[in-house]
């Protein structure tokens, strides 16, 4: 078992213990991971790109935690629609490898459909 698998069953065994299940579809889910995204944001919120990169011990601790509400959410969701959430991220990995060529992209942020 991976330590992702490990997470999903604690996850799953916190809420069932709660009696959350009834709460945890994925449109809540979904809408909770939002809410959670959205905090994470506001601790960079007016920030200058180099004092994201260089946080304080505080800020910093804010950030770690908005992380893990969303990996919960997203753990939590991908466990409601029985979604392998490795095997679905390196076949997005691989897409994206077709899509963004190193050699054409390279020191680009453009999208894909500007290149093509």
């Amino acid at each position: 078992m991976n330590e992702l698998e490990e997470l999903r069953l604690r996850i799953s065994e916190f809420a069932r213990q709660r009696d959350w299940d009834q709460f945890h579809s994925p449109k809540n889910l979904a809408m909770a991971l939002i809410v959670e995204a959205a905090e994470l944001v506001e601790q960079f919120q007016w920030l200058k790109q180099s004092e994201s990169r260089a946080l304080s011990g505080d800020k910093l601790e804010a950030v770690e935690q908005e992380l893990a509400d969303i990996l919960v959410y997203l753990v939590r969701i991908a466990d409601q629609l029985d979604i392998d959430l490795l095997a679905v991220t390196h076949r997005k990995i691989k897409s994206n490898e077709a899509k963004y060529p190193a050699d054409k992209v390279r020191g680009s942020s453009k999208k894909y459909t500007e290149y093509q």
